[in-house]
């Protein structure tokens, strides 16, 4: 193989079909396709492939150049049908999960009533600043900005709000200064009133994540929560079983005080992707107290089938 041949197939597992390559004499040029990565992921494919290329008998210069398509935001959901189901917890480390895969992924805590994000990525107290009137999302260690009605009253403060206010709060959060977040994970309320209506209409998400516990009465209401969504026009990407099962920490021994499998023959049911279980384990509950975002394993896979859906909506 010449150069060009050897430096294609050494790149097509690398930059998966982002690079375009040139070669001129010694020289190779390669333009490189970043559009939708982090810029830290950014700059380590870059890094990469130009390591990679100077392996190549024959090339004595790389030059490496990065361009990205302008692409609109997308918004993916994360609902419920009811509360208590560790929705806020999945949106968290979902959003975690896709940031350490490069994406770039931004979080609105669009639960309005009970905003639990701040607490969640540990930045409890700290409050987004505002540019040409648009509130800036706050940084976190979780490498994913928020933007939170938590952030703009106190912890222990209610919000009686109505439903005007508590919308009119949601487009403040979802027209936040974005620039440069590929997606936005939206942690939804539980339920199926105002802010949800909104953020349909409005806003219009890509896509909608269904959380729920394997026990029928949180399936009854999540099927609700679907139903809204498919009438609404708003593809519902999958569901997530939470809480599937416990270890005992001292025997091993794995118990289903929620039941088992439920939401996988729910899915099955409703004709649409089951995307993976959460089980319900210390580890999880105590980072998610301690403002750390949980141990990922249990939430990869889950990230890595939403980012296949997300990358193959054009």
């Amino acid at each position: 193989m010449d150069p060009r041949q050897q430096l294609d197939a050494l790149l097509a597992p690398l930059a998966a079909g982002r690079a375009t390559v040139r070669v001129e004499g010694e020289r190779a040029s390669i333009i490189l396709d970043v559009s939708g990565l982090s810029e830290r992921a950014r700059e380590a494919l870059a890094a990469e492939v130009e390591a990679t290329a100077r392996t190549v008998p024959g090339i004595a210069g790389v030059r490496v150049a990065q361009t990205s398509q302008r692409t609109a935001r997308r918004l993916i959901a994360v609902a419920s049908g009811k509360g208590g189901v560790g929705k806020s917890t999945v949106s968290t480390n979902l959003a975690a999960a896709l940031a350490a895969a490069g994406r770039s992924v931004g979080m609105v805590d669009a639960d309005i009533y009970g905003p639990s994000q701040p607490r969640l990525l540990g930045v409890e107290g700290v409050k987004p600043e505002a540019r040409d009137n648009k509130l800036v999302p706050v940084p976190t260690a979780a490498g994913v900005p928020l933007l939170s009605v938590g952030q703009l009253v106190g912890p222990d403060k209610a919000l009686a709000w109505r439903g005007p206010m508590a919308t009119n709060a949601l487009t403040q959060l979802i027209d936040g200064d974005w620039s440069g977040t590929g997606t936005i994970v939206v942690d939804m309320p539980p339920g199926t009133g105002d802010v949800q209506l909104t953020m349909i209409q409005k806003h219009k998400p890509a896509g909608v994540v269904i959380v729920s516990t394997p026990q029928d009465l949180a399936l009854i209401d999540a099927r609700r929560a679907i139903d809204l969504f498919r009438q609404t026009g708003v593809p519902v990407i999958g569901l997530v079983e939470n809480m599937a099962g416990y270890a005992c920490p001292h025997c091993g021994e794995v118990s289903d005080p929620f039941g088992s499998g439920g939401a996988e023959a729910a899915a099955a049911a409703m004709g649409i992707p089951f995307l993976g279980r959460v089980p319900l384990a210390m580890a999880i509950r105590e980072a998610s107290d301690a403002g750390n975002v949980a141990e990922r394993t249990a939430f990869e896979g889950i990230a890595a089938r939403v980012a296949d859906w997300i990358d193959h909506q054009g």
